[in-house]
């Protein structure tokens, strides 16, 4: 998606070789309308597969998820990073890392949210090292439900998580596939 190239080239900021920031347009401030543009480019994506859930983690997901959701009219679901009070006993849980915290998560989802049969589509804003994804790769596949595929806006390519996803076959579909970064500058995977 060249506009997402573009507005990561323009807004985007390279902390050492391995964090990209787009805090600006993304992920603490949210241009609503593009990030609506990115939603419509990954429902495309995933045009002819059967769809019923939109699956995420908290917090970053969330917004995508949401849109992408509303232009399949399917509900949003996103899996909570700790167990709160309002949350049933009755969830599936699998543990995370995070790269960007550096640390380990129990995710969990209410089990009423993902059901048998369900054929869920994972949308989340960054890959790097494939663990999320992963894991609610395992989530889902705990339910009985089928993962379509999983729609990202922006995809680290050097960390290799999208190709370890892809071999392992799921349907891994990046608007931008950064390929290299650094202070200098970014470069994209054609």
């Amino acid at each position: 998606m060249e506009k997402l190239k573009n507005r990561i080239l323009q807004d985007g900021l390279v902390v050492g070789d391995k964090i990209l920031k787009v805090s600006s347009f993304l992920n603490h401030q949210i241009d609503v309308q593009f990030l609506d543009e990115i939603a419509e480019e990954i429902v495309k994506s995933f045009s002819k597969k059967e769809i019923t859930r939109v699956l995420t983690i908290e917090a970053s997901g969330i917004a995508i998820a949401c849109a992408v959701a509303r232009i399949l009219k399917v509900p949003a679901v996103f899996c909570k990073k700790d167990k709160t009070s309002n949350v049933p006993e009755d969830v599936y849980s699998v543990q995370i890392h995070s790269f960007t915290h550096n640390q380990d998560y129990n995710v969990i989802v209410s089990k009423e949210f993902i059901e048998k049969g369900d054929k869920v589509l994972i949308v989340d804003d960054f890959l790097a090292n494939g663990c999320a994804i992963e894991g609610l790769a395992s989530l889902i596949e705990l339910a009985g439900a089928q993962v379509v595929g999983a729609g990202i806006v922006i995809e680290k390519g050097f960390q290799g998580g999208g190709d370890r996803l892809r071999e392992k076959g799921i349907d891994v579909q990046s608007m931008a596939i950064v390929e290299k970064m650094c202070s200098k500058g970014i470069e994209f995977r054609n």
